[in-house]
């Protein structure tokens, strides 16, 4: 005797039912992938970001400490020649040698917002170097790359020749975007309108000593007239804006980390 077996229960799926289950699964996968590549580029942009900042930090680091032993070892410790010792905290071009210097925020080229040149000996173990132990070592923005380069003191040059020499300047920050180029500046400053309010923002802002009109607190160089000289430099305030290499990947705007730092000199003028 045979059986009778039912098929009622085994009907396959339409075509219709395939294709909108075929639909539906292209959507998924479609929102799954978009989701998924929104999220690399976020991490690749914030990953740029923080390695900016660290590249920053680091250098604004150096900067500072270069400021803070600046001036040393000061006149006394060697009276006679004038490459054992750091004649000014700050070297600046022109006239380095004559009695008036420049003055800052006026007719100096260093110190200047974009360049500084630091006057000192960073290793005053080190002996190997004498009779000329004394460097400069000069910070310069150049379109957005901050420029360090160090070479010995040489009096009876100008510094700003020596460190512009060839191989002397090498990279040392990169995409600092304190002095953007006009092109740049309406987008900065739509993304960061606080930061870029008032245009450029600069990298190196000067505090002088004002032995004739004691003030507290000293105010900026360009306002202490005539004690507005390199000489007479106590602190500096360094800024860095930096961009990361690539923008946001979801509005498209630039991606920046500022860092603040600043240099005290501690060492006398004699």
């Amino acid at each position: 005797m045979r059986r009778l077996v039912s098929t009622a229960g085994q009907r396959g799926f339409t075509l219709v039912e395939l294709l909108v289950a075929l639909g539906i699964f292209l959507v998924i996968t479609g929102a799954a992938f978009t989701l998924l590549s929104s999220s690399q580029q976020r991490f690749q942009t914030d990953t740029q970001v923080l390695t900016s900042f660290q590249e920053a930090r680091l250098g604004l680091d150096q900067i500072v400490r270069d400021i803070d032993d600046s001036g040393y070892p000061p006149p006394t410790f060697n009276g006679g020649f004038l490459n054992m010792f750091a004649s000014t905290p700050f070297a600046w071009s022109p006239g380095y040698q004559t009695l008036n210097p420049c003055t800052v925020g006026g007719s100096c080229t260093t110190p200047s917002q974009w360049d500084i040149i630091v006057e000192t000996n960073p290793n005053p173990i080190d002996t190997s170097c004498a009779p000329n132990c004394v460097q400069w070592i000069r910070y310069q923005l150049q379109n957005t790359t901050l420029f360090r380069g160090v070479v010995y003191k040489n009096y009876h040059d100008d510094p700003a020749i020596d460190t512009s020499a060839a191989g002397i300047l090498v990279p040392f920050v990169l995409n600092v975007v304190n002095n953007v180029c006009p092109a740049q500046l309406p987008t900065c400053q739509s993304a960061y309108p606080n930061l870029f309010s008032g245009g450029a923002v600069p990298i190196f802002t000067y505090y002088c000593d004002t032995p004739t009109t004691p003030q507290s607190p000293a105010p900026s160089c360009p306002n202490a007239l005539t004690d507005n000289s390199p000489a007479n430099i106590r602190d500096v305030t360094v800024t860095l804006v930096v961009a990361a290499p690539l923008p946001d990947a979801a509005s498209g705007l630039p991606r920046l980390v500022m860092l603040n730092g600043r240099g005290r000199r501690v060492n006398p003028n004699q």
